[in-house]
């Protein structure tokens, strides 16, 4: 009987330390799963903070309509489409505000450039207005008011040739109304415009409006306090 006892001792015994080995072996893997956790969220906050910044897209700012002087530290580029309704809301809301806190005094030098897809008269509009800019860079700014102003229907071919002839002329725009016509229909800026397009495709641009702050592309353009942040940035950067 004293044999068979401590053969059932030794038994629980060895059950005993088996649980105990088994209780380590899970504490050790608790801790080695925390381990990896935590190594691998490092890896990556650590991928993240020095990962590769994208170099800023280079712009031929000298070939582009110039609002404001071309040597401001800073310089803004949008990419837009003239029957585009969040380009039109961005010239009216965005842009004055950029004019009033940055242009106006210096700072911010602000340009466009064509992205026309909604319809065959986003082109002609961007022939049009690339005409009135190779006249007369001044008129460029104010035709693009008024043609983002006058907008009409997206869905609907309203930037005849007519129409874009008569409104330069309500305008008062100091060009040749004749060479404006003629350009249009010669569609003399086509290559340009395309020259635009093909820019911003190959700068990852795919809708209107996309704005960019010294090469850099914002996220977006319709936050200004954002907006505002990045040109501040840009600016300190120069200074």
């Amino acid at each position: 009987m004293s044999s068979k006892k401590n053969r059932n001792k030794q038994k629980e015994d060895y059950k005993e330390y088996r649980r105990q080995q088994e209780e380590k072996q899970k504490r050790l893997n608790r801790r080695l799963m925390w381990i990896t956790g935590a190594v691998v969220v490092a890896i990556v906050a650590l991928a993240i903070i020095f990962r590769p910044q994208p170099s800023p897209v280079e712009f031929a700012y000298d070939q582009l309509p110039v609002l404001g002087d071309p040597n401001a530290p800073v310089k803004i580029v949008e990419f837009g489409d003239y029957k585009c309704p969040a380009c039109k809301a961005f010239s009216e809301q965005i842009k004055p505000q950029l004019v009033q806190d940055y242009i106006d005094k210096g700072l911010v030098s602000f340009y466009f450039m064509n992205l026309a897809f909604i319809g065959k008269d986003s082109f002609t509009a961007a022939y049009a207005a690339q005409s009135v800019f190779h006249q007369n860079n001044d008129a460029f700014w104010k035709y693009y008011d008024a043609l983002f102003k006058n907008q009409g229907n997206e869905y609907i071919e309203w930037a005849t040739p007519d129409f874009l002839v008569d409104l330069a002329k309500k305008e008062g725009l100091e060009i040749d109304f004749n060479k404006l016509q003629s350009d249009i229909e010669s569609s003399t800026y086509a290559s340009e415009v395309d020259e635009h397009i093909a820019k911003a495709r190959s700068s990852g641009v795919s809708s209107t409006p996309t704005v960019f702050v010294n090469g850099v592309k914002i996220d977006n353009p319709f936050d200004y306090n954002a907006l505002k942040a990045e040109i501040d940035k840009a600016l300190n950067a120069e200074a």
